[in-house]
């Protein structure tokens, strides 16, 4: 028995103790691999779980400040674009209607005649003594300017893009509402009249007011709704003071005249003075505007007699009839008359019916002592 104790009791002894003070490489290897393991899968399965995922795909799908403010910058450019477009469009018809008025010139119309003509030498062509297509020019001008200058981004000192959008929406509401207006006037004063030319103006503010207000959204047109209002009721209110002031001089009365052209005959007879004047005014090129239905240039062809009227230089303003609205011809308008008759000798102008002596000392002609006037 105690030589068993002696014999298995050390090796025993000596496994345990050599189990506990140095355990084998391998296993110990195996522990340090398995902690570290498990450490970084504590660790790390947090911060690449769900969460993460979710994380990722809402900072994938989000828009960025920046994406956002280009999207706006795009839809901005596209409305300055169509602003500056449609703007110059309407900067040239405006620009050729207001040469015409200034000039007092023929307008060509397309579709209907004279009709536009007759509207633009009209009373409502006129607001506040300033002429409507000058206005429009303006206006027009305007818009086109600041859609080109804008569709780069290059905005004035002191006017960020907000900003310039609701100035560009109040140029396009003011010019929509007084096409209304004036699409008014045109049914109801020009009853069967055709003016191409206003229609084309109406078209353009219309879409100019409509591109504009898209680029809003329904939160800011209520916000901003009160401004158009006002700015539309001061259009308006101002067109009809205007027209107000021009009533007395368009009355039914003369909006009913339409005198058809025609001729009153010469009764007295012509003194030889007064042929041989007429032979000389005629010689010089003097000329004598006048109308058919004014009295004094029916007095003034009296006392030239029968014969004489017959030699002068006689220039008809209205020689198919006068209405409201009717236009001189070219020949009258470019003389620029102030009324009838008038008389043009040597370039200089003699308004209303004038005494033979004095038509001779202007035209430099000579009077005979047999041939003075009597």
């Amino acid at each position: 028995m105690a030589s068993f104790l002696n014999i298995t009791s050390p090796p025993f002894f000596s496994s345990r103790t050599s189990l506990s003070l140095s355990p084998p490489p391998t296993l110990t290897s195996q522990l340090t691999q398995f902690k570290k393991g498990w450490c970084w899968k504590l660790k790390c399965m947090p911060s690449s779980g769900p969460s993460q995922e979710s994380d990722s795909e809402q900072h994938e799908t989000a828009p960025s400040p920046s994406n956002s403010a280009s999207l706006l910058s795009s839809s901005s450019v596209s409305t300055y674009n169509w602003c500056a477009g449609l703007g110059g469009v309407g900067f040239l018809e405006t620009a050729y209607l207001t040469f015409l008025k200034l000039t007092n010139s023929d307008a060509f119309c397309p579709i209907g005649g004279g009709n536009c003509g007759d509207v633009l030498s009209s009373d409502y062509a006129v607001v506040f003594g300033v002429p409507l297509p000058l206005i429009g020019m303006i206006s027009y001008g305007l818009v086109a300017a600041l859609g080109l200058q804008w569709s780069g981004k290059k905005f004035p000192i002191g006017i960020e893009e907000s900003n310039g959008r609701l100035l560009l929406l109040g140029c396009t509401t003011s010019m929509a509402v007084a096409s209304g207006y004036f699409l008014y006037i045109l049914s109801t004063k020009f009853s069967g009249t055709s003016c191409t030319y206003c229609l084309l103006s109406a078209f353009l503010s219309f879409s100019l007011f409509f591109i504009t207000l898209k680029d809003f959204d329904l939160e800011e047109i209520q916000k901003f709704l009160g401004l158009q209002l006002c700015i539309a009721s001061v259009v308006i209110f101002s067109l009809n003071t205007s027209y107000a002031t021009l009533q007395p001089a368009s009355s039914s009365s003369l909006a009913d005249i339409n005198l058809e052209y025609f001729t009153t005959e010469i009764t007295t007879p012509s003194s030889p003075f007064a042929i041989s004047l007429a032979r000389h005014l005629q010689s010089t090129g003097a000329k004598m505007y006048g109308a058919f239905w004014c009295s004094h240039c029916q007095e003034q062809k009296q006392m030239f007699g029968k014969e004489a009227a017959e030699l002068l230089n006689y220039v008809e303003c209205f020689p198919n009839g006068f209405r409201k609205g009717t236009k001189m011809i070219k020949a009258c308008a470019d003389a620029k008359l102030e009324g009838f008759p008038t008389w043009v000798i040597n370039g200089q102008v003699l308004s209303g019916d004038q005494e033979l002596s004095e038509l001779a000392k202007v035209s430099g002609f000579k009077i005979e002592e047999s041939n003075q006037p009597s």
